[in-house]
């Protein structure tokens, strides 16, 4: 059965545009195909903007806020939560983490790991 649905509080990753592969939360739902998103900025480095749900991965993390809620009452729910802690732990989040490591790995550094 189908469980992630665009809701507000789901946490999701954003995989195309100036903001790929950084976490957001959706706030608010503007139409069938666009959501508001947030990082909160200080957490994540997104800002609150509008954007397509095609441009979105959700996540099964989801948090109880309300529609349209604010920077703050934002952060409360991801540290009362451990979201982003929980995330880290998944196994998608560390094949992405072990992606950006080789990516970022130098041809010395690839030629020690043979």
């Amino acid at each position: 059965m189908f469980t992630r649905f665009v809701e507000p509080g789901r946490l999701a990753l954003i995989t195309y545009g100036p903001y790929e592969g950084k976490m957001c939360t959706v706030i608010d739902i503007v139409s069938q195909k666009r959501v508001v998103v947030d990082g909160p900025e200080s957490v994540t480095g997104v800002r609150r903007h509008m954007m397509p749900v095609r441009r979105l991965s959700l996540t099964d993390f989801r948090m109880k806020i309300g529609r349209g809620s604010r920077e703050k009452t934002l952060k409360k729910a991801l540290e009362k939560d451990d979201i982003l802690k929980k995330w880290s732990e998944t196994a998608w989040a560390k094949k992405l983490a072990a992606k950006a490591t080789r990516a970022n790995m130098t041809d010395f550094e690839r030629f020690k790991v043979m």
